[in-house]
Order: structure tokens, then sequence, then C-alpha cells
């Protein structure tokens, strides 16, 4: 056989080898592309641009296009052309929906860029939300593995709607809080029963298990409990087809009404309804809510809408959630750090599941697991939610209030070792100095605070003790543990220093001497400690308001962009006692209202009044206790208090309603 017949029966021997085995490999190939859907548009919708046509077409050279479409969309961004940049974002995540970084890319115009550029709450808010949903219910989708969309997704909700920088983020925080609570309903009422963190963390598990555990479907729905076919039938003669979210919304107004005790006679004025039609609906809907035989059925009707809308509309898993909140804390999902968290700790662990020795600089663990702690952080410093739903569907200025969450301080250690290890060198707990360490110490430090203010010294103390004793403290301060050993006394003042116009310290420690004001002066008994703690928290909050209104809204300069708790004393102070008052038993309640100076019952009459006086006074009318007033006596002037409130609510509506451009 001649040599070059030789090469070609080798060529053929090997191009046959070749194909033999990419038929075999081909199948499994195609199967893991279509699984992990690592696969490109092949066809065009009608409303698709000309680009997605063109680029389709160009088959092979799809990706040079593509390219030539980013740098074109990335001078369109740095010339301030956010909306045509746009446009085409849209066309490459349609092209090459594989791409996160142009997911990125659009959902950061959309939440920072263009928001900003609009002019009112309202507008700002749907960009800043086009944002969030484009991530978590078209990128995240399509690229369920990739830890990036994970963490700006994270980001978004923890600094853009979270924070303070954005002179409409009182508004993003309100809408989040109303979003949720038609999507999940509030969370359990705190109580007696929940004074521990594993009180409240089962607490919140449980309530999170009833919709993991529901039926995924209606049928499903139906063979656990045969009336809710019933139910079904009953709301669709009234309201026709709704979608589930929409009758989540309606049961969430009904369902806050009735909470307040308002009789039907008031659904009209309080929902803003004058229609006859539609007035005799929503009472025949409120009936139903009332109908005993149905208890069980609206349980399981509403359970598992919850979960459908979660699933479908949301991506999000409600047994997760569930166990963020067994791993985590007590998590209010009304808080955005709630949503931070939850999609940094999904991002980790889909990460984790992927991530081998050849591809590990792919996955940004050390950022993400940032995002987890600092989550973690907001969580303890403002996850004590209390929000007035009913208000803000009304259209009014609701009342919003995020006070420190305590249960969350042991979370941020419990996880800190963890997150330290799997950064690697770059993060491990044995190096002299880290960014984890830091973090922790400061940490510490503000529950040192915030147990000191709430004159829980024993505490303070304690924490204190664990900052001087832990084993991964930064060892380049050799200055910390003389001044650790200070007199508590000393130690906070020196802490506090520079640190008053704080928006989180004046919120922790606003907060802190209020209750500990309220718990260990008036509820022990200890007027001269309550009167201490009291008079310091009013002269805190009007030097805070007095310095941080020097830099209010460019718009409204009388709402500041980190006036995270309300501008009048009266409101904030009154406020946090009204929250208390909601987690005692019915006989401390009556203990501290009583005890209580006069300013303060002012406020809690005009909200127990709202809360509780129907309920209250109808048992009475019936034998089963006493009226309202007995239990809480009208204070001295609440009729020109009530005349002052309304006025105040008035003036913080036009400030709400303002454009902040």
């Amino acid at each position: 056989m001649s040599h070059d017949k030789l090469i070609q029966v080798i060529a053929g021997a090997v191009m046959v080898a070749l194909l033999a085995g990419s038929g075999v490999v081909g199948t499994s190939i195609t199967e893991s592309s279509g699984r992990y859907r690592l696969v490109l548009a092949d066809t065009v919708a009608d409303n698709d641009s000309p680009e997605v046509a063109v680029g389709i077409a160009m088959g092979a050279f799809r990706g040079v296009f593509v390219n030539l479409l980013w740098i074109r969309a990335n001078r369109l961004q740095e010339e301030g052309k956010y909306y045509e940049a746009i446009e085409l974002a849209e066309t490459i995540t349609k092209l090459q929906p594989r791409f996160p970084r142009v997911w990125v890319f659009h959902a950061w115009n959309l939440a920072y860029n263009i928001s900003v550029a609009t002019q009112t709450p309202e507008e700002r808010w749907q960009w800043v939300d086009s944002g969030v949903r484009l991530l978590r219910d078209e990128g995240i989708p399509q690229n369920p593995n990739d830890m990036l969309l994970h963490k700006e997704l994270s980001w978004i909700f923890l600094h853009k709607i979270q924070g303070v920088t954005d002179d409409a983020n009182q508004y993003y925080k309100r809408k989040v809080a109303e979003e949720w609570t038609v999507v999940l309903g509030p969370p359990p009422a705190p109580g007696p029963e929940m004074r521990t963190r594993d009180q409240a963390i089962q607490a919140y598990a449980s309530w999170l298990d009833n919709v993991a555990t529901a039926p995924d479907s209606v049928e499903g729905a139906i063979e656990k409990e045969p009336l809710v076919a019933e139910l079904i039938a009953a709301l669709e003669d009234l309201f026709g087809t709704e979608s589930p979210l929409d009758a989540l919304r309606r049961f969430a107004v009904h369902e806050e009404l009735h909470r307040k005790g308002m009789s039907d006679e008031r659904l009209g004025d309080v929902l803003g309804v004058t229609d006859e039609g539609e007035l005799e609906r929503i009472r025949t809907l409120s009936r139903l809510m009332h109908e005993p035989q149905l208890t069980e059925a609206w349980k399981v009707y509403i359970a598992f809408l919850r979960k459908r809308v979660l699933l479908d509309t949301y991506h999000m898993d409600p047994a997760r959630m569930a166990r963020y909140t067994r791993d985590f804390g007590p998590l209010d999902w009304r808080h955005p750090a709630a949503h931070s968290l939850y999609w940094a700790r999904l991002g980790v662990e889909r990460g984790l599941g992927r991530v081998e020795a050849q591809n590990k600089t792919d996955f940004d663990f050390t950022n993400t697991d940032r995002l987890v702690m600092q989550s973690i952080q907001e969580l303890f410093r403002s996850s004590e939610l209390y929000f007035d739903f009913l208000e803000f569907e009304q259209g009014k200025y609701a009342y919003y209030m995020a006070m420190p969450n305590t249960f969350f301080i042991d979370s941020y250690g419990q996880q800190l070792e963890d997150v330290a290890t799997r950064g690697g060198i770059a993060t491990s707990m044995k190096r002299t100095y880290t960014n984890y360490a830091a973090g922790f110490e400061n940490f510490l430090q503000d529950a040192i605070l915030h147990y000191y203010r709430r004159g829980d010294l024993d505490k303070a103390i304690e924490y204190r003790h664990k900052l001087l004793t832990w084993p991964g403290r930064n060892i380049n301060d050799w200055e910390a543990d003389e001044k650790l050993s200070w007199p508590i006394d000393q130690y906070v003042e020196w802490e506090m220093m520079g640190r008053y116009t704080s928006p989180s310290v004046y919120v922790n420690q606003i907060t802190a001497a209020l209750m500990g004001a309220y718990t260990s002066g008036l509820l022990a008994g200890d007027q001269d400690l309550f009167q201490s703690q009291y008079s310091w928290a009013r002269q805190y909050h009007e030097y805070f308001i007095r310095e941080q209104n020097k830099g209010g809204m460019l718009a409204n300069p009388e709402t500041g962009r980190m006036e995270n708790l309300p501008k009048d004393f009266r409101v904030l102070a009154g406020g946090v006692f009204t929250n208390l008052l909601a987690s005692l038993s019915e006989d401390e309640r009556e203990s501290m209202y009583l005890a209580a100076p006069n300013e303060l019952r002012q406020y809690a009459y005009l909200i127990l009044e709202r809360e509780l006086s129907e309920s209250m006074n109808e048992l009475a009318a019936s034998g089963q206790g006493r009226p309202f007033n007995e239990v809480f006596p009208p204070p001295v002037g609440i009729d020109q208090f009530r005349v002052e409130m309304e006025a105040l609510r008035q003036q913080q509506q036009r400030d709400y309603n303002i454009d902040v451009k």
C-alpha cells in the first residue's frame, strides 16, 4: 500500500471514529443544553425589534452581531441615552439569554439610571420594580445557576430599596411592605408567646410551612377541603375570574378591615366605594369571610393561592423561605432585607452545587456572602416592622416604623465562620485582619449600644465580654482591649462619639431608649428611669432631625432622605409605645397605659380606639369583657390632639405627593 493510500485510510478511519463519537455524545449534549436551557433564540416574535430578526438570520455570525450591539448599548449609556440603551439590551437578552452581564446592565439602567430621571415616587418605583422583576422573573429563570444575577438582585433590594441614597426610599419601603402583605398576609402578631428568639422563629417558620405544604392545584385544594369548590364558585359569581394576586389583594384588604374590627356598614367609606352594586358585592364577600362553615375552606384556598403566586409569579420557593427562617431568624418578608438575604443565599447555594477546582474563579462567593451578612445586619437594625397596610391601600401617607430586631444579633455570628471559610485565604479567620472580623466587631458594638440604651446592662456587658474574648478578633488594634475593659458607661460614651448623625445609630438608640423607658420604667413602676430615658430620647431626636434636615430631599426640604422614624416626637414615642402594647398581655397592656403620661396616652388612645373599640364594645355588650373606655380611659385633651394629628396627617400627605425630581 502506497504511503498516500495509507494516509487516506487512516484519515478515513479517524473521520469514522469521530463521527461515531459525535453520535454518541451528541444526544447527551443536546439533552444537557436543553435541560440547562443553553440554547439561543431561533424564532422572532411579532413585537421583536428588527435587530432580533437580523441576529437570528446571521446564524453563526450572531456572536459578532451581538458584540456590536453590546458596544453600541454601552456607548448609549455613557451618553445618557438610557431608554435607547434599554431597547438594545432587550434585543441582546432575546438573542443571547445566557449572557448574564447584559441582564445586569439592563436591570441597573431600570432601577438606578432611569428611575432617578422621573419625577414622582410612583414613577420611580415603577422603574425600580421593573429592574427587580427583570432579574427575578426573566434573567434568573433563564440562568438559574448564575451567581452574578442573584447577587445583583440582592443588591437592588439592599441598597436601592432598603438604603437611604434615593430621595424616594421611604415610598419604596412602603411598596414592598404593601406587596408582601398581599402575597403572604401580615406576619405572626407579636405577643407574650413570642418573647424568645426560638419562639419567634417557630411562629414565623410555621406561618410559611402552611404555605409550603398547601395543595399545588385547585383540584388538590378541593380534595383536601371539598367546600373550596363552593367558595370558588361564590367568588366567581361576585367578581368573575380573578388572577391569584388580585384575589389575594382583595382578601388582604378585607382581612385588615376585619382585624381592625370595622363593621360592614363602614366598608364603603373605608374603601371609597359608592356604587351600590359594588357595595353589595364587598358586603357579600365580608359575610363569606365570616361564614363559620367556610373557615377551613378559606384557609386551604388562600394557602393554595399564596403558594402559586410565590412559585409562578415571584419564582420563590416557600419551603426554602421557611428553611431560611429557621437558619437566620424570624424573617418578615415585608422588609427588603429579607429578599436581599433570600436571593444572595440562593445564589451561593446554587453556586456551591456547580463549583469545581477548575471553575472556582467564576463564582464570586466572597461578595455574595457579604450581601448575606449585610442583610442580617440590616434585619437587626430595622426588621421589627409596623405598617398600616389599609392606609396605604387608600392612598394615604401610611404609618411605617422599622425598629431594631434583637433576634438577629446571634444570627450574624452563627453564619460568620461558614462564609469566612468559603471565601478562602482572602477571608480566612486565621488571618490577623479580615473584613469579616471587622464587620462582626462593629456588629457586636451596635448590639452593646442597643442593650445599654435599652437599660439592659446585663446583656450589654454580656456582648461586650463576647467581643473581648472572641478568638476571631482582628489583633492589630492594641487599644481595643483597653477600651473594652473600661466601665460600660465610659465605653458607650466613647463608642457614640461622632456617630450621632448616623441614621442606623439614630434608629438603634432612639427606639432602645424608648423601649427601656416603657418596659424598665413604666411597666416596672420606676418613674425616675422612665423620665430619664424618655427625656434623653426626646433630646436626641430633636438633634438628629435638626442635623439631617440640613441635607433634605432635593424637591422637598420638609422630608429628609434619612428620616427613618417620624419627625414629630409625639408620633414616634406614641408609635413605639403602641407597638409595645400590642405585644403585651391584656393586664400588662392596661397597667402600662394607665401608668403612662398623658402625652403618650393621647397617641395610644387614637390607635387603640381605631383598632379595638368596636370589637371590645361588642364583647362587653354580650357580657364578655369591659367596654373600651373603661379599660382605656380617654386622656385629657384627646379632642384637641385628634385635630392636631389630622392636620399633621394632611401635611404629611402633601409632602408625600410632592415630586422628588
